[in-house]
């Protein structure tokens, strides 16, 4: 299964790089603002009806109320009352720039790769560590037990998944549109036919870091093909052998076609091709990115 990477850390804040990398962190000051945390806390709000009750300001902070819990933005940290003052001990979650469309491909600067440089290696030295409580409680997953109860199996383009059982209906219909979509592109029928695997529920870390990985909600699917063909599908795997993975342009990188992304996108899947730390295969349900971008996914 494919690993799902970390799309973003606490030093990730250089957002000179939307000329040359699709998505990248909001700065320190944009991430720490009240009105920063009035966005995010609202699109919660809107992206996931039924669960999130209210967004509101609270207590000297932007807050959001589920399940009679109220959690506080802290620096994009979420964290539940009785945590807020241990807000140093964890690292933002990620709410990140995220591009409509895939920028054009610009090869990066020296004072850029520099930069890329040492946002890898920060990366080992000092992992990411996120409080999970806000999204333990969004998709009743706070232990393996708990989150194997909410995972039921969904056929996916001829694959048996075992996913969040409420995701399945965004599932089929992105399966829907790909289908339809196959009809009449070759394109979209030979990356359906050339599937090999398709994954989502993992119990699991992200890859890397100490902090839980979407897969173990199973909110995030991975699409593996049978060949990549000789390109570049995952940049922890690029950077095994390539230590400046950063700078592999897209042309080198294993994309699916872009109705698939944007059939995905359309019922509020992110597409890991768009991160600077790239994953190609993974898609991850995340309807506030959206929201917080300004983009209109339906």
């Amino acid at each position: 299964m494919t690993p799902s990477p970390a799309v973003c850390r606490e030093k990730f804040l250089f957002a000179v790089f939307l000329v040359c990398v699709p998505a990248l962190c909001f700065a320190q000051a944009d991430r720490d603002s009240p009105l920063r945390a009035r966005q995010v806390m609202e699109a919660l709000a809107a992206a996931y009806p039924g669960r999130v009750e209210k967004a509101e300001f609270w207590d000297g902070d932007w807050t959001v109320v589920m399940q009679g819990v109220r959690y506080y933005y802290c620096g994009a940290r979420l964290l539940p009352e009785e945590l807020r003052g241990r807000a140093a001990d964890y690292s933002p979650q990620p709410f990140y720039n995220y591009a409509a469309q895939l920028p054009d491909w610009k090869t990066p600067t020296d004072e850029e790769a520099e930069r890329f440089r040492t946002l890898t290696d920060n990366r080992s030295r000092n992992p990411p560590r996120r409080s999970p409580h806000f999204f333990d409680a969004l998709w009743q997953a706070r232990t393996y037990a708990e989150a194997q109860k909410r995972i039921k199996s969904i056929v996916f383009l001829g694959f048996s998944v075992n996913a969040h059982e409420t995701i399945h209906g965004e599932l089929a219909s992105v399966e829907k549109q790909i289908r339809e979509d196959a009809k009449n592109d070759t394109g979209v029928r030979a990356w359906v036919n050339g599937i090999r695997a398709v994954g989502s529920w993992n119990w699991r870390a992200v890859a890397d870091i100490p902090s839980r990985s979407y897969h173990a909600y199973g909110v995030a699917i991975d699409i593996r093909p049978q060949s990549v063909r000789g390109k570049q599908v995952y940049w922890l795997w690029t950077a095994g052998h390539k230590r400046e993975w950063w700078n592999t342009p897209y042309s080198a990188r294993l994309h699916p076609p872009d109705k698939v992304i944007k059939a995905f996108e359309s019922r509020g899947f992110i597409w890991g091709g768009k991160w600077l730390f790239f994953d190609t295969m993974h898609f991850e349900y995340r309807p506030e990115i959206f929201t917080l971008n300004g983009i209109d996914i339906r």
